[in-house]
């Protein structure tokens, strides 16, 4: 039975959902959104700030463990920065080399690195030299900027500078998230480095998930939007590979699932200033809507809403357990 880790996502999969999710259960670890290098030293509380499971051992409340990941284009800055969030024990350190946000790359970051696999090897080789063996020390790519002439050669190179397994989205930075993800060259890349490769994309149902592991033959899968629109993916995965079955009724898992989002309410509440919260719940509805037939209903009745009260009262009437008072 392979590995099962929950992707980081920037700007959806906070620590709040994290926490949801991961209760819901099935996966192995969690990577946390990416903390951003740039030029100085980050304080502890930076760290902090993002991961708030640091202080918990680097744990979920629901015991799963945080892998933090790093996202930089400066060796010596990422290895001092690095060092200074091996001070607060993390359960891992990740490289981000798959971003494809234009914000990123415009400052040559995250997916545009893959341009350049020396660079790639510098700045691996950098960190690792800070990072103690004890920690999982990791990197996540895509297959290249814009084509996959130098894939193989991001791989060799990240592998060389020292990481412990490596995370594939299947898909270029050109490609973004348009399905579908190229798994076979997950096999490719498995073929040419000796570290653990980890398969990630377009696994949204426990069929992907089967193929992708058939296609790429990785045992051990990274799942972000599938988890997100189906917060029970990766238990219902678990209960195919244990032989159990799975049920195509979502009725239980959507009662399961209502007091789960009246805690990511509550805390979405008290995290983020009032104005901000309503956006951040209309976005997981989004991605709920492709599973559940409730979450659709729901999302139409809070879409035009900008109160947090008014979000609450709507709740309340399609059955989700808001505690008062909130924030």
């Amino acid at each position: 039975m392979g590995r099962l880790l929950l992707a980081p996502m920037e700007g959806l999969v906070d620590d709040v959902l994290r926490d949801v999710l991961t209760r819901v259960g099935g996966y192995d670890l969690a990577v946390s959104e990416f903390v951003r290098v740039s030029g100085n030293l980050l304080p502890s509380r930076a760290f902090r700030r993002l991961c708030p499971e640091l202080d918990n051992g680097s744990r979920t409340r629901a015991g799963t463990p945080l892998v933090v990941q790093l996202l930089g284009s400066d060796p010596g800055c990422l290895a001092e920065n690095a060092a200074q969030l091996v001070e607060l024990a993390p359960a891992g350190i990740d490289l981000n080399f798959g971003c494809p946000a234009p914000t990123v790359n415009r400052h040559g970051g995250g997916a545009m690195l893959l341009a350049d696999p020396e660079q790639l090897l510098r700045i691996v080789a950098a960190v690792r030299r800070v990072v103690p063996q004890e920690i999982p020390f990791t990197a996540k790519m895509r297959l290249g900027v814009r084509d996959t002439e130098k894939t193989l050669d991001c791989a060799r190179a990240l592998a060389a500078g020292g990481i412990v397994a490596l995370v594939v989205h299947a898909r270029t930075r050109a490609d973004g998230y348009r399905p579908p993800a190229h798994w076979e060259w997950i096999a490719r890349i498995r073929a040419v480095v000796p570290q653990p490769v980890i398969a990630n994309g377009e696994v949204w149902t426990v069929a992907d998930h089967l193929r992708c592991c058939a296609v790429s033959g990785s045992d051990d899968v990274m799942i972000g939007r599938g988890a997100v629109a189906d917060p029970f993916l990766a238990r219902r995965i678990r209960a195919q590979e244990a032989g159990e079955a799975v049920a195509a009724d979502r009725c239980d898992d959507w009662r399961r699932l209502q007091p789960l989002l009246a805690s990511y309410w509550q805390q979405v509440c008290a995290k983020v200033v009032a104005r901000h919260a309503p956006g951040r719940l209309k976005l997981w509805l989004g991605s709920l809507r492709r599973n559940f037939v409730e979450a659709d209903a729901l999302f139409m009745a809070v879409r035009a809403l900008a109160g947090v009260e008014e979000i609450s009262r709507v709740l309340e009437l399609h059955g989700i357990p808001v505690q008062r008072p909130l924030g």
